[in-house]
């Protein structure tokens, strides 16, 4: 199983859980997954601009994006972006 993790705006959304746990084989798929996927993803099925993912702390453009593979034992952190200006 693998668990993600949302923040407090996206839990919200998700009837105020803040913690599931799915099976998956990319990250993508784990995102998928949620009840909240249309706000992870645009309309288009990209990552959201101000969406952030980390799976196990690390960023996922560091380790392929959302087609990074699973092991199927990952924490994953969804993290939105703060932008202004």
């Amino acid at each position: 199983m693998v668990v993600v993790l949302l923040p407090g705006m996206l839990a919200a959304e998700a009837g105020g859980e803040k913690r599931f746990e799915v099976e998956a084989a990319t990250v993508a798929e784990a995102l998928r997954a949620l009840l909240i996927s249309n706000l992870i993803f645009d309309e288009r099925g990209n990552l959201r601009h101000l969406v952030n993912i980390y799976v196990d702390g690390a960023d996922i453009r560091d380790r392929g994006g959302v087609e990074a593979k699973l092991t199927g034992s990952e924490t994953i952190q969804i993290v939105g972006a703060i932008a202004g200006g």
